[in-house]
């Protein structure tokens, strides 16, 4: 019995099972007539596999499933070769690598693709955590491959082929040139692999993708078609309705509700120039100044802290993050200030705000619209308190070191 992989066209697990085949010399039969969504529900293939999964290799020993168990397979088929490695030491990082590849690449790689094909619901702050994720593994990689052709040893092993089996798919959907321009190494390692025969034969001609899917949006198609309704008969010109002489006045736009209340002895954007134009005496010319302006009647302060510091282990990761937050906060700019300090010298760093907003409490429109908002633990600030009332100046002013760390970063909205 020949081995026969059962699997729809374009699987990159598949593409595992195949590219090793290539180099280890093994033969495999691609089933015929396989429908995604048919075939792998029927009770001859949840024989093979019970939850419906593919790819799966039938052999003559039995089925296998999970792609990398079946790459194994075929790459051991035919005996030991190069593909596992020539030493106890080679083995064991090549699985290092197929792991690495696994959790680290491939399935951060997935939690972007996967919504933005409309497969998954879309999440805003999950894909943020994937690609930071992503990105933290291609710079892991990246910097191996500085000194390394190869993942492991100086020949193709099965850690290269899961590994560009799994970049493949990212190259060809979401991983941009501009994105991947940030890992040379890992891109000079890609198309040297996929230009391969071995790999070219399986892959066909690797492209890179021009731009990043956008969001899937819910479309109309998708409501209840309505019934269609007889055509009316045209009326009479003379009873043509006003209407259709005379376009209808546009309607104005719905103020924004912090313009609506009292005025405010304070103006913010006297503020921001007071703490823009301050190079000298800080605390004496801004900080005071500030105090001086402020308005508790018709603006109110927050302290906010992320609520997830623990996993700020990389700086230019949490750096970037906290800039995301500030470019989604562009529509508050004419109701708020705010300062973001990024705390630490090592990771994890602990990423904590302070923010002023027109009116006695956050804006809604600003919760509703800016995700990162909810990533935040928000307290308002009481300024009969004298600790807080300084906590608050340390703050304006960069304070270094604050609350006994020292500064990576501090970012300004205004």
């Amino acid at each position: 019995m020949a081995l026969v992989l059962h699997t729809y066209k374009g699987n990159k697990g598949a593409f595992k099972a195949l590219v090793a085949a290539e180099y280890a010399g093994v033969k495999i039969e691609e089933a015929a007539d396989f429908q995604m969504g048919v075939t792998n529900k029927s009770p001859e293939f949840l024989k093979m596999n019970p939850i419906g999964k593919v790819p799966v290799l039938e052999t003559p020993e039995g089925p296998i499933f999970e792609s990398n168990a079946i790459a194994r397979y075929v790459s051991r088929k035919n005996g030991e070769n190069s593909l596992n490695g020539s030493s106890l030491i080679e083995y064991a990082q090549i699985e290092q690598w197929i792991d690495f590849s696994s959790l680290e690449i491939d399935a951060n790689m997935l939690k972007w693709f996967a919504p933005r094909m409309g497969y998954a619901p879309f999440s805003a702050p999950a894909e943020e955590a994937a690609i930071s994720a992503l990105k933290r593994g291609l710079e892991a990689l990246n910097t191996h491959l500085a000194s390394n052709t190869y993942l492991v040893g100086h020949s193709v092993t099965l850690a290269d082929i899961v590994t560009i089996c799994n970049l493949n798919l990212g190259f060809a959907t979401v991983m941009t040139k501009k994105f991947t321009s940030a890992f040379p190494h890992v891109e000079r390692y890609f198309w040297t692999m996929v230009n391969q025969p071995n790999f070219k034969k399986v892959l066909g001609d690797a492209k890179q993708t021009d731009a990043v899917p956008p969001v899937p949006t819910k479309k109309a198609a998708a409501q209840p078609a309505k019934p269609k309704e007889e055509p009316k008969k045209a009326a009479p010109a003379a009873e043509a309705p006003k209407a259709a002489e005379e376009e209808e006045a546009p309607k104005p736009k719905a103020k924004n509700p912090l313009d609506l209340l009292p005025p405010s002895p304070m103006v913010l954007d006297d503020w921001k120039r007071l703490y823009s134009n301050t190079k000298s005496n800080f605390r004496e010319v801004a900080i005071k100044g500030f105090w001086d302006m402020y308005d508790p009647e018709g603006y109110s302060l927050w302290f906010c802290d992320y609520k997830y510091n623990d996993e700020n282990m990389v700086s230019f990761v949490t750096l970037n993050k906290v800039g995301g937050f500030l470019q989604r906060m562009d529509l508050a700019r004419k109701y708020a200030f705010g300062k973001m300090l990024i705390c630490g010298s090592e990771g994890p760093f602990k990423v904590k705000g302070l923010w002023i907003f027109r009116g006695p409490e956050i804006p809604k429109f600003i919760m509703d619209e800016v995700y990162d908002m909810e990533l935040y633990e928000w307290t308002k600030v009481d300024i009969s308190d004298e600790a807080q009332k300084e906590r608050v100046s340390q703050m304006i002013e960069d304070a270094e070191p604050f609350e006994g760390e020292a500064l990576l970063d501090a970012k300004c909205f205004k």
